[in-house]
């Protein structure tokens, strides 16, 4: 599994996460957002539904019914009742249990950051350290002046 790092320079995570939810769903992938409060839950799950007229992002939470058949599972949880292939962090929830418990995406995992956050960046350092010395592998993207995602750093599985 492949462990990404998504720096936030030009835009908020809850305006990033639905342009990287289409391509998730592109891709014929699921999707598990984790968020730290059930606050956050309920406004990315508000968010998800307003997001734009012609794009719909299918997606539910922890009350709604048939939480496997889902396509995008919102939760501050670390379940997984969907099987998703990709799991995205936000708002600095850490990684390291979840992906290596029955949780874990099949895919990849995503921390999405924002850059001007000083505790999101010093807490993104901070799980990058953590999981390189675990020995996976961790790629690091950062929005340029475009706001598109450039590739900074890869660091290959140690296999440890």
């Amino acid at each position: 599994m492949e462990v990404a790092f998504y720096h936030l320079t030009k835009v908020r995570a809850d305006q990033a996460l639905p342009l990287l939810l289409e391509r998730t769903l592109a891709k014929g992938w699921r999707a598990v957002v984790q968020a730290k409060t059930e606050t956050r839950v309920g406004q990315l799950n508000q968010d998800l539904w307003a997001y734009r007229p012609e794009s719909f992002l299918p997606h539910g939470v922890k009350s709604d019914p048939d939480l496997a058949s889902l396509p995008i599972y919102l939760t501050t949880a670390s379940d997984n009742p969907n099987a998703a292939d990709v799991r995205f962090f936000i708002d600095g929830v850490e990684m390291e249990s979840v992906i290596k418990s029955a949780a874990a995406p099949k895919e990849r995992a995503i921390l999405l950051f924002d850059g001007v956050n000083e505790e999101e960046l010093t807490a993104a350092r901070n799980q990058w350290r953590v999981l390189k010395e675990a020995g996976y592998a961790l790629v690091y993207y950062q929005q340029s002046e475009q706001g598109n995602w450039l590739e900074k750093h890869r660091s290959a599985a140690s296999g440890s």
